[in-house]
């Protein structure tokens, strides 16, 4: 049985909507305003709108110096930095399209995307992303020129465009309207070539406008003016779709290109709210709970960790939490809870989460240490969010209500249907693989999910990763792995048992948290081999294999799990950009790993369920 829901858009259409002129409206506001913090040797510069204005301005004649005609593709390989927005605003005001390419990309993978999107520019931001290009320039004829931003290819442009006018510059500008193409995203691809997804304008400018003005807008604007810290990638739909959220709503952006700076930076940009992936939040809960050490500061923690959480599933009933909760949560307070927030940079009261399942455990013990997490859910061909928990809008555990704007389906078969401003147009270069996906407008994302009767999305896993086993029983892989992470030692995990008699996992073990668990119980400091072998890690993972298992069926269980003696990262391939792990290679490459599963063993009996 289909069912389906609908947030009303709380803004009417406006068919003029371009990027060029949600920067013009913020500046007719108050040019003076800040606009961003640039970091500059130990210090953070405030930008106001009216300098980012006219340094946009002065790139974009740079680009139009350098040959580039309305519509043509400019290619930025870039970490998260100002200058990444720089050009971002910059190629759009010079008429261009926007293509971004993951800084840690292969000359293979640069090769390809310059190639489909018809690149003719690229702006890349070291000599070694510049090398890569070199790489495969030769087979790119229509790509003219590399500039490298380490080597001041924002001056070069701004010296180079002097004789361009500004009402060159304006005419351009003025061209796009919510039709005209703005960017081609290169899905990650977790299989296969990724695909260019097709954004226009108005899948931008609309769906941010969207969010300004809906329940977002306690989050996004206020005073002091509200500021975030992006350090996810901006060649990420994810991160680019809060660029454009910051910009609408008048916020202060910030950058950090680097996790190795990341708690310096949130200390001293001190974000009201960030984005990250759920790992990031993982990592603060274990980071914090190593950090209290052995004995008593430990029991305190994890009384405290308690505490939060019955505090915030509290908050959910019509009671509310009991006299005696909140003396607690109230001492938990002044003894944890404040140096916890202190990892976010002291002043964060938002973060929004995407890109994989948080936990309800996660999100409740967030939302009761005063950090409410909205966990949403999007794709790159919905400009990010398709639903999204707001404030006053909240189900833990759920991805939230169908985003303002949005429409929502869930088909007989439990996949997942999107409709609205921000579904792109389509796949380039590829009309049959866009016309299998897009249908009367809806847009089949190939997930799986379910719809409560309020109307709160639930994901409960990917149709092409659904697990069959031998009996005929299918598994959602996803909660069972959601779960599993949750553990301090855990890094990834692949539940596997596909055509065979039970379900097992493969698990790699966090080198970055290793260290403090093995102190933390009495143990030797060890590399992640031996302790893929050691008889207390494996029990410790035995306990968290139970404790997932209670939130599934017998037949669903994780009954075995090998332990690897690497992580999956994107430096070895098998994480993608955005952190997901590359399934079908991790499959093809641990297959002796997996066979190892079902060879001459007795499955143990699964946990009983609760």
């Amino acid at each position: 049985m289909t069912h389906e829901t609908h947030s009303p858009a709380p803004i009417p259409s406006d068919p003029t909507w371009s990027a060029p002129r949600l920067l013009a409206d913020l500046l007719a506001e108050g040019p003076d305003i800040v606009f961003a913090l640039r970091p500059d040797g130990g210090t953070w510069l405030p930008v106001t709108r009216q300098e980012f204005a006219d340094e946009v301005t002065a790139v974009a004649k740079g680009l139009v110096a350098a040959g580039i005609d309305p519509g043509d593709r400019v290619a930025i390989m870039c970490r998260t930095r100002y200058e990444w927005t720089l050009l971002d605003f910059a190629i759009w005001a010079a008429g261009g399209v926007g293509v971004p390419i993951y800084e840690t990309s292969s000359a293979e993978q640069v090769r390809w995307i310059c190639a489909d999107a018809g690149v003719r520019v690229v702006v890349a931001e070291t000599a070694a992303h510049a090398a890569t290009v070199a790489e495969v320039h030769d087979d790119l004829p229509g790509l003219n020129e590399v500039l490298v931003i380490d080597e001041d290819a924002v001056g070069t442009l701004a010296e180079r465009g002097a004789q361009v006018t500004d009402e060159e510059i304006a005419r351009r500008s003025g061209l796009a309207d919510t039709d005209t193409l703005a960017t081609v995203i290169y899905t990650s691809g977790t299989t296969g070539r990724p695909k260019g997804v097709e954004l226009a304008h108005g899948n931008l400018v609309v769906h941010a406008l969207n969010a300004v003005h809906s329940n977002l807008r306690i989050v996004l604007q206020g005073s002091p003016q509200k500021r975030t810290l992006l350090f996810l990638p901006l060649a990420h739909v994810f991160a680019r779709y809060i660029q454009m959220v910051t910009i609408a709503a008048g916020a202060v952006l910030s950058h950090s290109p680097s996790t190795k700076h990341l708690l310096e930076d949130l200390a001293a940009v001190q974000p009201t709210f960030v984005l990250a992936v759920p790992r990031v939040f993982e990592k603060v809960y274990n980071s914090a709970e190593q950090k209290a050490g052995p004995g008593l500061s430990l029991r305190i923690f994890r009384w405290s960790a308690k505490v939060a959480i019955t505090y915030s599933r509290a908050l959910d009933t019509p009671r509310g939490p009991r006299p005696s909760l909140t003396v607690a949560h109230r001492l938990a307070e002044r003894l944890v809870y404040r140096k916890v927030r202190q990892a976010f940079g002291g002043q964060m009261e938002y973060a929004i989460s995407g890109g994989a399942p948080l936990g309800e455990r996660l999100g409740h013990y967030f939302r009761g240490i005063g950090v409410t997490i909205m966990e949403g859910y999007g794709l790159t061909e919905t400009m990010a969010p398709a639903s999204v928990n707001l404030p006053g809008l909240t189900k833990v555990g759920s991805v939230g209500p169908a985003f303002p704007g949005t429409w929502v389906r869930v088909d007989d078969e439990d996949q997942i249907w999107v409709k609205g401003p921000h579904v792109f147009r389509g796949y380039r270069n590829e009309a049959e693989a866009t016309a299998q996906v897009l249908v009367d407008g809806w847009f089949a994302t190939g997930d799986l999910g379910s719809l409560d009767d309020d109307g709160y999305l639930s994901i409960t896993g990917r149709k092409k990763e659904i697990i069959v086993t031998a009996a005929g029983k299918n598994v959602a892989p996803a909660v069972l792995e959601d779960r599993l992470r949750g553990h301090p030692l855990v890094g990834q995990v692949v539940v596997v048992g596909d055509a065979r008699p039970f379900i097992g996992a493969l698990v790699t073990l966090d080198p970055e948290m290793l260290p403090g668990w093995l102190k933390i119980h009495g143990l030797p400091s060890m590399d992640v081999t031996v302790a893929a072998r050691h008889p207390r890690v494996l029990q410790s993972l035995d306990a968290a294999v139970a404790r997932a298992n209670k939130v599934v069926s017998r037949a669903e269980s994780i009954r075995k799990i090998a332990v690897l003696p690497v992580d999956f990262t994107e430096t070895n391939g098998y994480l993608t950009p955005s952190m997901k792990v590359k399934r079908a290679l991790v499959l093809r490459d641990f297959a002796a790993e997996i066979d190892n599963l079902y060879v001459d063993t007795r499955p143990e009996p699964a946990e009983p369920e609760s």
